[in-house]
């Protein structure tokens, strides 16, 4: 949201959400309050009399480095100065208008002997002033074109009533409250004209908010003035369904959330819909603990997704609204707490703020009657014709709960295979596969979300290359899984044998079982024997291909339908904490969990995201007016320790549709914490995401989420307990995330041929990387890990797995922040999803814009033609075109570096899509090398940009919509039909 000036100000310590909240709450005798310009009290508060000197200094004086320190002194004195006054002159507390503190500062920066600054501040004053001015002739104008219009409305009950001309004026100007440039004479206008005699109540509150959904692409913060009137209807819908008020401003909402939070939880529980554990809350307490103005965080997308997919509603009716909903989640998760209160407020205020949000599971069914909160499960499919029903069956209980699905299916035997009990043989995986994929689409998790799953196949089974190709849209339609996701499982040794030119052979898995639960050199070495007992005829099912040629169509089938997705086997398990105990046979269906399955274990694993762009501060050190932050490490970390609380109690409260999914969450504890909003926090701190700084950004950030995060288990176990697999784990020898890296050099580095010299074609300056050809990744650290692994020595770890970056495609959208570790697709498009479409403009882009004096119709225009990039608009600053670049104008190899960054801090592995811009066969080669050579563990989707569509010429070439056409050298179509899949399935 952009804020007013002063709160975008240095000294800004709190954010809006948390001063809203201090201004709603009730005084206490003695305590100093303000009347504001509208009539409102709140609590006095020193740091807006800081923030606003500050504004006035740094205005006359600079923000560099040598006064900040000067400055804030100074400042710091004076405010308190200015508080000491009013403290004498209302001693037993009392009331003081706002004009009167304004002049209050005027005179003490006079007495201060700060001229200028005093002169600046009186200007700013004035300019206010005029500002509220013209916005009041605005609100006028306004009120007289509702007067103007005699519009009467249909009620329910079908009488006619004169339209509420004032109550539309007050939603439309609150609405606007605190935000720039938006106008709320121009909405109402254009509601207005789409009223006519004898319309609905209904459809007046639809008009609403259309006429300011209209204006996003030309000012994002109608972004939020479209979410606020929503709200004004969603007000209505909840508080009559609850038998409070008809219609409610939001300004009334501070006193009726707390009227409205008992009724809503037992009218959930009449409805069985909450769970009546919910009841023996101090309901109360809870609802004086709701923040109404944190429903103004909102922006029109994530307000209307909540709204469709998220609240509890009887009949199609709402009762819950966004307050209602976060306190109910925080008390789904706070039911075993000693303390279930004070722990409900703590968990909603985290998730109130944006600060950390839960996954869509979570979201959903936290507090219900079927608490199904985990967000992944991960099965292996059996060689026989039980198992593989039975694994069928699994996914269709899981899918039902709105869990994500990943399958590995490499144990089933290949096409061809002799199967002794019919004395036939097998017809192989794929048939089985099209029988999961139309489970998943007969499944759809009540209509919330599409059911989904993704098949994982080791690179060695004998029917790889033919479910290489479940998603092409040609050949026999009974062969292939249109709806269903799959994955290659890629072991280091195929990874070499590519390097090296080598041949590869393909087996059935009912010949070479073993080969299925070994990695590493292990495989290696049973892998070599097993090729020489097929040269000798003792395997007479198999097949030997050209190592390159089988990678090359990997590669053409991802760029062409999409799939199989790229990961590695070898990755996942030399680093897996929980090697001492199985092995990672897949990933999930986003690809960034790495957990054990068996027969007997259905891996389970329970997500939520940290929102890296509200654990930003700025910093002290650079030109405060340049907008630059940095990472504020203490609320990270309370942040953290916070979240991974909150996700282990998710293992405890978690409704599990299948014993073997309880038996191994219960075991072994995995959650998976993750962030969001990583362009975001770039974008504050003025880097671009193709930049050494992002790169070091990316490291440096994980590396403390990953502390914190760790620190925060390990203290866990020592309140609750360790778990219960934790002896032998890497965890209990000392070895932590940064310290596995070793284990996978080492494993890559052990059976190299060392005459043989590899091109990679990755590029690093660093001191800290490796040797082998095969694995370059950087080492370097800043934080205590020694201090940690001693922690970790004493108390054990409360989880068996506590990283893992989902893609966060619907949280982040309900957040309003860019998704996971994306970079910005556009910045301007319409997103379409199960909500409807939603124009999306990019607000750091135009207010950088609007900085260079450059935003205007010409400009939505032009970023309408160029499909949201500013790269050939000449008008734009160099440094805006590089900072603002979209995802296709972003170098692949800065997502593979700023991912390595990531990973080498990360237990599990994160969803990392790739963008490539007209592709080829060798730039696919080149950047998927780099992902296993960079020690990447996955990858996920590939999105390229076919030629035909990438670029449009300007009219200095003489040619309007000119296409530039660029050859693809090896592999796929022209286009690719891959644009812009979101997978929803894990948040």
């Amino acid at each position: 949201m952009q804020l007013t000036t002063a709160e975008t100000q240095p000294g800004h310590a709190k954010n809006t959400a948390d001063r809203q909240q201090t201004d709603t709450q009730i005084t206490a005798p003695g305590q100093l309050r303000v009347i504001k310009r509208n009539g409102a009290v709140v609590l006095y508060d020193e740091e807006k009399i800081y923030v606003a000197m500050m504004k006035a200094f740094l205005a006359v004086e600079g923000g560099n480095a040598s006064a900040s320190n000067r400055i804030h002194e100074t400042v710091t004195t004076l405010s308190q100065s200015i508080t000491a006054t009013f403290q004498r002159r209302l001693s037993t507390g009392g009331t003081i208008h706002i004009e009167e503190i304004q002049d209050q500062v005027e005179l003490t920066l006079m007495r201060s002997g700060d001229h200028k600054v005093a002169r600046s501040y009186v200007l700013y004053r004035e300019s206010r002033a005029q500002e509220r001015a013209t916005r009041q002739a605005l609100e006028a104008k306004a009120m007289h074109h509702v007067n103007a219009h005699a519009i009467s409305v249909r009620h329910t009950d079908g009488t006619l009533h004169p339209l509420d001309g004032e109550r539309l004026k007050n939603v439309a100007l609150e609405s606007c409250a605190n935000l720039e440039d938006v106008d709320a004479s121009r909405v109402i206008t254009e509601t207005l004209r789409n009223l006519y005699h004898g319309v609905s109540q209904k459809d007046v509150e639809t008009a609403l908010i259309m006429s300011a959904r209209t204006l996003i692409e030309q000012e994002p913060n109608y972004s939020f003035v479209t979410a606020r009137l929503l709200l004004d209807t969603l007000r209505r819908e909840a508080l009559s369904f609850l038998d409070l008020a008809r219609q409610a401003t939001h300004s009334e909402m501070h006193t009726l959330y707390a009227m409205a939070f008992a009724p809503y939880v037992q009218k959930g529980i009449e409805l069985e819909l909450l769970s009546p554990t919910l009841a023996t809350f101090d309901l109360d307490l809870l609802g004086k603990a709701l923040v109404a103005d944190r429903d103004l965080q909102f922006g029109y997308l994530g307000l209307q997704t909540l709204y469709d997919r998220y609240f509890l509603h009887s009949n199609g009716v709402r009762f819950e609204l966004p307050q209602l909903f976060f306190m109910r989640i925080a008390m789904g998760l706070a039911v075993h707490e000693a303390n279930p209160n004070q722990r409900a407020i703590e968990f909603y205020n985290l998730l109130s703020r944006f600060d950390y949000v839960s996954s869509t599971p979570t979201l959903f069914n936290s507090g219900t009657l079927r608490p199904q909160l985990s967000s992944c499960y991960l099965t292996t499919v059996p060689d026989d014709l039980m198992g593989i029903y039975g694994a069928i069956r699994d996914n269709a209980m899981l899918s039902k709960w709105a869990g994500g699905l990943g399958n590995d299916w490499t144990p089933v035997r290949a096409l061809g295979a002799y199967i002794k009990g019919t004395n036939g043989k097998s017809q192989g995986v794929v048939p089985f596969l099209k029988v999961a994929n139309d489970t998943a689409v007969a499944v759809n998790q009540g209509g919330k979300r599409k059911g989904a799953v993704c098949a994982y196949l080791e690179t060695w089974h004998l029917d790889i290359e033919e479910f290489l190709e479940l998603r092409k849209n040609t050949g026999d339609d009974r062969r292939r899984t249109h709806d269903m996701n799959t994955a290659n499982w890629i072991p280091d040794l195929f990874m070499k044998r590519v390097f090296e030119a080598g041949s590869w052979t393909l087996f059935s898995p009912n010949d070479v079982s073993d080969l299925h639960d070994l990695y590493g050199l292990a495989f290696e070495k049973r892998y070599l024997e097993y090729e020489r007992q097929a040269a000798q005829g003792l395997l007479p099912l198999h097949k030997v291909i050209n190592a390159k040629d089988l990678w090359r169509k990997m590669l053409s089938m991802l760029f062409e339908t999409g799939h199989p997705w790229i990961t590695f086997k070898d990755a996942c398990n030399v680093r897996s904490p929980q090697q001492h105990v199985g092995v990672v046979h897949s990933s999930n269906l986003c690809t960034e969990i790495t957990l054990n399955t068996s027969a007997d274990e259905i891996a389970v694993c329970n997500l939520g995201s940290i929102n890296l762009s509200q654990h930003l501060k700025p910093s002290p050190e650079i030109n405060e007016q340049t907008g630059h932050m940095v990472l504020d490490l203490e609320k990270l970390k309370a942040t953290t320790r916070t979240a991974i609380r909150m996700l282990d109690n998710v293992i405890d409260v978690n409704y599990y549709a299948v014993p073997q999914a309880e038996n191994a969450n219960l075991k072994h504890r995995p959650i998976g914490l993750g962030l969001m909003g990583f362009q975001d926090a770039l974008y504050q701190m003025g880097y671009a995401y193709g930049s050494p700084e992002a790169v070091e950004f990316a490291d440096r950030s994980m590396e403390a989420i990953s502390y914190f995060a760790i620190e925060a288990s390990s203290d866990l176990a020592q309140e609750r307990g360790a778990y219960k697999s934790y002896h032998g784990s890497l965890w209990h020898q000392g070895v932590l995330p940064i310290d596995s890296l070793s284990l996978l050099a080492a494993s890559r580095a052990s059976a190299l041929d060392n005459d043989t010299n590899h091109e990679t074609n990755h590029e690093t300056n660093h001191e800290t990387m490796d040797s082998s050809p095969y694995f370059k990744v950087d080492r370097s650290q800043s934080m205590d890990w020694a201090s940690l692994r001693q922690r970790i020595a004493k108390q054990g770890m409360r989880n068996s797995n506590v990283m893992a970056i989902a893609p966060t495609a619907t949280i982040a959208n309900i957040a309003g922040v860019s998704q996971s570790i994306e970079p910005t697709y556009q910045n301007l498009y319409v997103k379409s999803n199960l909500s409807g479409e939603f124009t999306i403009a990019n607000h750091y882009l135009v207010q950088a814009l609007k900085a260079e004096g450059l935003w205007d119709n010409v400009m939505v225009n032009d970023l309408k033609y160029y499909d949201g990039s500013v790269a050939h608009i000449d008008r734009v600053p160099e440094s805006l075109k590089k900072r603002f670049a979209t995802a296709f104008e972003i170098e692949p190899r800065w997502l593979v570096e700023a991912a390595s960054r990531r990973q080498k801090w990360i237990d599990q592995a994160q969803s990392l899509n790739l963008y490539i811009r007209e592709p080829n066969g060798k730039k696919l080669d080149v950047t998927y090398r780099m992902a296993w050579v960079c020690g990447l563990k996955t990858t996920y989707y590939l999105r390229a940009l076919g030629a035909t569509s990438a670029e449009k010429s300007t009219l200095h070439t003489g040619h309007l919509n000119a296409v530039k056409q660029t050859k693809s050298d090896d592999i796929g179509p022209k286009v690719c039909s891959i644009t812009d899949p979101d997978c929803e399935a894990c948040q």
